[in-house]
């Protein structure tokens, strides 16, 4: 197994960790440590197959990637390929998997009965203090409504609507996981 190794526009394909440390040493701004060598073996001995960052001053890093390629051309080819094919396979992906979007899933009409909770964020006043805390709140509700974004929106008038909760109240919105629900079924009976 062989390195990859980059710093900025600055690379090489190092064979052993000492072609490493040598390439490493030949770069003036970087400061190595006696522990260098240590971490790249292991990172070259580990099954890890990410790449490896090695932090060599505030903001910047030399890149080591573990490669089987024997020159510098050769890894960029491979690398290339791989990106090609990656495209590929997403944009065949995306398409025979065309998947509902939360909005979707939340507009779609069922009408009937659904059992929805949702947890907000009630503003309370604490009369030791006499000071207003958000505190967690959940609503749950049965509803009639015809889609789970109808029952939301009841919710939400309802909630809005009373007089004890403060306009100052947070609600998270349809989409966040906040907001749960079931749909029960299109009878009155089935809703317990």
């Amino acid at each position: 197994m062989n390195l990859f190794v980059r710093y900025f526009d600055r690379e090489c394909l190092a064979k052993s960790i000492d072609e490493a440390m040598d390439f490493l040493k030949s770069i003036e701004e970087i400061k190595l440590d006696n522990n260098v060598a240590n971490r790249i073996s292991t990172f070259l001995n580990s099954s890890n197959l990410y790449p490896f960052r090695l932090k060599v001053s505030y903001s910047n890093y030399v890149l080591f990637l573990k490669t089987e390629a024997e020159t510098i051309e050769q890894f960029k080819e491979e690398e290339q390929l791989r990106k090609e094919q990656r495209a590929v396979e997403g944009a065949k992906s995306s398409m025979a998997e065309k998947k509902k979007t939360i909005l979707d899933a939340l507009n779609e009409e069922h009408v009937g009965w659904y059992d929805a909770c949702i947890t907000f964020k009630r503003v309370v006043l604490i009369p030791q203090t006499q000071k207003f805390q958000y505190i967690d709140t959940r609503f749950r509700v049965k509803c009639k409504a015809v889609s789970a974004m109808d029952c939301y929106n009841r919710m939400m008038d309802h909630l809005k609507g009373r007089k004890e909760i403060d306009k100052r109240s947070q609600f998270p919105s349809a989409k966040s996981p906040s907001f749960e629900y079931k749909f029960l079924g299109e009878e009155a009976e089935e809703v317990q």
